[in-house]
């Protein structure tokens, strides 16, 4: 366990080195949310309340769901596998005491740890411009099955991510699947409206997806709202790791065995 510690602090440290990226991903969170204030401003011109969200919920959702999204940073997992494999430097991990699996893991909680506290900052200092009282502040239950689901949905991504980068093993490139998997996470995961909004029979079969419980109901719960769904969703996404770490295995028997790379 301490070596995986070890690989987290590093990464924790390394972040440091890169500090333009720390203020882009600010920058961005900025972007992200003064363009939902622009937009739903306009469309609460007319209207007290759409679905389930007043102007200040629905605010409080996209800030919410900023401050979440912000902390999913695994996509480079594949990119990178994906390159080593390609060159043949994979077997740098392969040669390392550490699972490469969990290498992976402890790399990205030592990259959401760096810029957690960025994030939480500039969500308190939203809700403030905003004067939105912020919503978690009573519902302790709500807290915890947000925080788990948050967890269990960041290690399913990490997850999906390292699998899709295995696929190089088998396949030249990945570029497609990729690409499927980024459209379908940035609709199912509420980064463009909340899934609510949607008809109820959409909803419904979006909830079989594990993108839906990375942050989409994490933030529902965070600001109150879908509480009925918490102890099923930590079912679904748990289940959905499971799944995710027995496809994982299979596939790294099958296909590591065509792996010719040299080097470390």
């Amino acid at each position: 366990m301490s070596k995986y510690l070890e690989i987290s602090k590093i990464y924790m440290k390394t972040q440091l080195v890169w500090r333009a990226d720390v203020i882009f991903n600010m920058i961005f969170t900025i972007t992200k949310i003064l363009f939902a204030y622009l937009l739903w401003g306009m469309v609460f011109q007319n209207t007290e309340r759409i679905g389930q969200f007043t102007f200040h919920g629905m605010l409080s959702y996209y800030i919410m769901h900023s401050f979440l999204s912000q902390l999913e940073m695994s996509e480079g997992i594949s990119g990178e596998i994906h390159d080593r494999i390609r060159n043949g430097t994979f077997s740098k991990y392969m040669v390392i005491p550490v699972g490469i699996e969990k290498y992976f893991i402890a790399m990205e909680l030592g990259i959401v740890l760096f810029y957690i506290v960025f994030d939480f900052i500039a969500a308190v200092i939203w809700f403030f411009v905003f004067q939105i009282p912020i919503p978690f502040a009573a519902e302790g239950f709500m807290i915890i099955c947000g925080a788990v689901m948050t967890v269990l949905g960041m290690l399913f991504m990490v997850q999906l991510n390292y699998f899709l980068g295995l696929l190089t093993l088998k396949y030249q490139g990945i570029g497609t699947f990729l690409m499927i998997k980024n459209n379908l996470a940035a609709l199912v995961m509420g980064s463009i409206i909340p899934l609510s909004l949607f008809p109820e029979v959409i909803v419904k079969m979006m909830q079989l997806l594990p993108f839906y419980y990375v942050t989409y109901l994490p933030a529902m719960l965070l600001i109150g709202m879908c509480k009925e769904e918490a102890i099923t969703g930590l079912i679904v996404i748990t289940c959905w790791c499971l799944i995710m770490q027995l496809i994982i295995s299979m596939v790294w028997k099958k296909y590591i065995r065509k792996y010719d790379g040299v080097g470390i």
